[in-house]
């Protein structure tokens, strides 16, 4: 399955995880839950995924921590906020980068309504 599947995959069990649960949870809760809808479905998923970060030829290890890991694909970065930033896309995109990982998806459970602005599609050289 590639990354625009799993993407599909991964939106549908957050419409559904917001559904059942609504808006104002803490990101650990929801994080628990969507990981477990996912592997219900299937999926490969961890959690809490460490990125290393490179500089000058050294590798720190806790450079930063992605929320999950699907299918070893795509990254999903999970937000309860009221409004979406333009440094959360970016974090997502450094993610991507130090990563190495082509499709990230920015889930903000905070939105009244998931599917009006709470899901960000974000790209790392993936081809259309």
């Amino acid at each position: 399955m590639g990354e625009n599947a799993i993407s599909g995959d991964v939106v549908d069990a957050a419409l559904k995880v917001h559904r059942a649960l609504g808006p104002g949870m803490l990101e650990s809760a929801y994080e628990m839950i969507l990981a477990h809808e996912l592997a219900t479905r299937g999926h490969e998923v961890v959690r809490q995924v460490l990125i290393p970060v490179r500089y000058e030829g050294v590798e720190f290890q806790n450079g930063f921590r992605a929320d999950l890991l699907v299918d070893e694909l795509v990254m999903v970065e999970l937000k309860s906020i009221e409004q979406v930033l333009a440094v959360h896309k970016k974090q997502l995109l450094t993610y991507l980068r130090f990563g190495r990982k082509r499709l990230g998806l920015l889930l903000n459970f905070g939105a009244a309504r998931l599917k009006d602005g709470g899901i960000i599609r974000l790209v790392n050289g993936l081809p259309d």
